[in-house]
């Protein structure tokens, strides 16, 4: 590319990333809410995983050139959809967004502000409509530092990191994707883990969306069996091995954003 093209080729300052799966239900409300706080120089990337219903329709029907959506040949599951969408990412500032919540107000803003000084950020979220939230604690600022307590609090189960609620600098998006191929849920909490086994993670105590609990949320509401969840533990304690491994070749740029 020459300096020419160099200076008129516009910069992607967020890259919203979202993974759809039969949504037409939801899908039109959570992208009005995202599109009015993104600018010009802002995308969202959506990977459809290959809806049986009228998903894509919805999608395209927004007409917005700041929609790029990439169709799937075939299901492939959340994660891996979410990898795909990151990776086709340009922004300079990757969100992850479910399809059937609504951002409040201000989110997009509130998140970039806390990405200048940290590699990820993780905030709370509201229930739509109100009703219970699952039965876990809040996010606390107080706690963004507290690394070795969160990773503890990540194996234990009461760390509320969704991915719905988090963001991440471009700097470790090689250390997030392509996930190991044992990862078949919890995406959120592999970026949590790499967020905290670098030392750079913020929480915000606000919450930035309200999320939709209906009986297709991806993320289980019920308790899991005994097998399960020690299989789950297991899978975490290989995420914070593979991280580890991953990260030494993020913390030269780490180190400016922290």
């Amino acid at each position: 590319m020459n300096k020419r093209n160099e200076h008129t080729t516009p910069r992607i300052r967020a890259s919203v990333c979202m993974a759809t799966y039969k949504g037409a239900r939801y899908v039109g409300e959570q992208l009005e809410s995202i599109l009015t706080q993104l600018g010009t120089a802002d995308e969202l990337v959506i990977v459809d995983d290959a809806s049986p219903d009228d998903t894509v329709k919805k999608i395209t029907a927004f007409d917005d050139p700041r929609i790029r959506l990439i169709r799937a040949d075939s299901n492939q599951g959340y994660v891996r959809s979410f990898q795909q969408a990151a990776l086709a990412s340009r922004g300079e500032f990757i969100f992850l967004a479910d399809q059937d919540d609504v951002w409040i107000p201000g989110r997009l803003e509130r998140m970039l502000s806390a990405l200048q000084s940290t590699a990820v950020v993780a905030s709370n979220f509201d229930v739509l409509g109100g009703g219970p939230r699952p039965a876990i604690p809040r996010l606390r600022a107080a706690d963004g530092r507290r690394s070795i307590a969160n990773l503890f609090g990540i194996l234990i189960g009461y760390r509320a990191y969704y991915g719905c609620g988090m963001a991440f600098r471009r700097e470790l998006l090689g250390a997030f994707a392509p996930a190991p191929s044992y990862l078949r849920e919890s995406h959120d909490l592999w970026l949590a883990i790499i967020g905290n086994m670098a030392g750079s993670i913020a929480h915000l105590d606000d919450p930035t969306l309200l999320r939709r609990i209906h009986d297709e949320n991806a993320t289980p509401k019920g308790w899991r069996s005994l097998a399960t969840i020690v299989a789950a533990r297991v899978v975490l304690l290989r995420l914070m091995v593979e991280a580890r491994r991953r990260l030494p070749s993020s913390r030269g740029s780490l180190s400016e954003a922290s």
